[in-house]
């Protein structure tokens, strides 16, 4: 299996958090939202084996990616691991995940052929992006293990930053900011991605004419640069 996790800093700790909720035999998976102004729809956490992709990079979104990364359902992507004899945890933050919160899925420790973890949700106010990690080896070695992920955009459809009110797959448009920072009236000049496959996400480019312009996002707010989430695993006991 292709690993397209990509990891742009990674520190280990070897010493247990007492602030952990988990017990010995479970593992801490804890989120935070790093942007200044876009949510996380409710998020998936799972473990899974090597087998199992939630989505990989490259690689054409499927349909069930497809309806997470434009309209926030992860109800075929659950679907997906409960097929697989996975584990997940459904919406740790009970909703959305503002800017700078921090959401904590506590699992059991994987068992021997479930041993990697998947982490999606749709990046609000966007098209297409989500929030991913793929098909991490959960580390067996007892300690705390963070990562910070990127932001990617499924290539399923045109980032015209058109806030509609929809999120439904194919239709065209964003489902609402739920800051309350975006503006109304923009016409598009985007055209349809270039990579139609699962890729990094550019980022929005906005504008500052909450009335008009080429955009309903405001630069000033959504854009964001770098990494969008931290994720910090916290493995309670030796494996």
């Amino acid at each position: 299996m292709k690993k397209s996790l990509t990891v742009l800093a990674a520190s280990v700790s070897l010493l247990f958090s007492a602030n952990s909720l988990a017990s010995d035999r479970e593992i801490s998976v804890e989120i935070t939202n790093l942007t200044n102004a876009i949510y996380f729809t409710p998020l998936l956490v799972a473990t899974h084996n090597r087998h199992t992709d939630l989505f990989e990079v490259g690689t054409a979104a499927s349909a069930n990616l497809q309806a997470m990364a434009e309209g926030g359902n992860i109800d075929g992507l659950i679907a997906d691991v409960e097929a697989s004899g996975g584990e997940y945890v459904a919406n740790p933050a009970s909703g959305l995940l503002a800017p700078g919160a921090t959401a904590e899925a506590v699992i059991e420790r994987p068992r021997k052929r479930n041993r990697f973890l998947s982490v999606v949700g749709m990046l609000l106010p966007t098209n297409d992006g989500f929030v991913g990690l793929d098909s991490l080896r959960v580390p067996k070695k007892k300690g705390t293990y963070t990562y910070y992920l990127h932001g990617y955009d499924a290539g399923t459809e045109a980032n015209d930053e058109i806030i509609t009110g929809g999120g439904a797959p194919g239709a065209p448009g964003i489902p609402a900011d739920p800051g309350g920072n975006a503006g109304s009236g923009g016409s598009p000049t985007v055209a349809a991605d270039h990579n139609p496959a699962v890729h990094i996400h550019r980022g929005v480019t906005g504008d500052s004419d909450p009335t008009g312009g080429d955009s309903d996002l405001d630069a000033r707010v959504h854009t964001w640069q770098g990494p969008v989430a931290r994720l910090v695993i916290r493995v309670n006991e030796d494996d």
